[in-house]
């Protein structure tokens, strides 16, 4: 009887190759087969094993061709074949990534699976354009939504909680409802005022990044016809972000900080 393999859950990286973990380039290079999401770049794969087999799996916004439970199949049927499979997913495997259904799927059919982390497009994009996700006097806590829901059934979040002006808010796979969700959030009491930042493919060379208010970004991002996926940070701290304006009270909160943290610490 033919011992069963081994799945690898392997989170990809927001698109840059060199941001690639070693772990999953050196898993790529061995692997029997690889599943594969539609955001996995040719630069990445081109560290794949030349004899692997590959299978694309990707989604696109409201189409699916290969749903969840047939990628779940997929992967118990090479695992139960004997083979080492790499399941590579755009970002990290368990950031809006289904991952854990995957995992999950192949626990309940009895396969070992492991999972190799990745650096998620929040992380990817506020490094690549410099934006903090948190910041002293800014925002001192930041969370991470998706932008659209299970069978595109209405969007269900705790908008009082996404409104406070403290939070940095990082929303993926938003641009199809950024209208409605800019909208929420002003009407639960986010400053319209408050900065936004849109980066379309991030961390990639045709990387595109635009700086808006939250009352125009609906419009501002329309206008940009952005190709490819697109992530919104949301908060004060996009007004660190280059030559962008910076009010009058954002100017305030950062000295008052910048104060505190002088008396906090006297000897640094």
């Amino acid at each position: 009887m033919k011992m069963p393999g081994r799945v690898y859950l392997v989170g990809a990286g927001p698109g840059d190759p060199e941001l690639l973990t070693l772990k999953a380039a050196n898993l790529l290079a061995v692997a029997d087969v690889i599943v594969f999401d539609r955001l996995v770049s040719p630069e990445i794969l081109a560290f794949a094993n030349p004899q692997a087999r590959r299978i694309p799996v990707g989604k696109e916004p409201r189409r699916h061709p290969v749903p969840q439970s047939e990628i779940n199949r997929i992967l118990v049927r090479e695992a139960r074949a004997g083979h080492l499979v790499v399941r590579l997913k755009g970002g990290d495997p368990f950031v809006f990534g289904r991952g854990s259904e995957e995992a999950l799927a192949l626990r309940a059919a009895g396969l070992r699976c492991d999972v190799v982390p990745g650096i998620t497009a929040a992380q990817g994009c506020a490094a690549a354009t410099g934006v903090p996700l948190t910041h002293r006097g800014l925002a001192t806590s930041v969370r991470f939504i998706t932008g659209h829901c299970r069978a595109d059934e209405p969007l269900d979040f705790d908008w009082d909680g996404l409104a406070d002006p403290a939070t940095t808010l990082v929303i993926y796979m938003g641009a199809a409802n950024i209208a409605e969700i800019a909208t929420r959030l002003q009407g639960h009491g986010r400053d319209p005022d408050t900065p936004v930042m849109a980066i379309n493919n991030g961390t990639r060379p045709d990387e595109r990044r635009l700086v808006s208010r939250l009352a125009d970004i609906a419009i501002t991002a329309a206008d940009a016809s952005f190709a490819g996926p697109v992530v919104f940070i949301v908060g004060d701290v996009v007004a660190l972000y280059g030559d962008s304006h910076m009010s009058p009270a954002l100017q305030s909160a950062l000295a008052t900080a910048n104060d505190v943290s002088r008396e906090a610490a006297p000897y640094a």
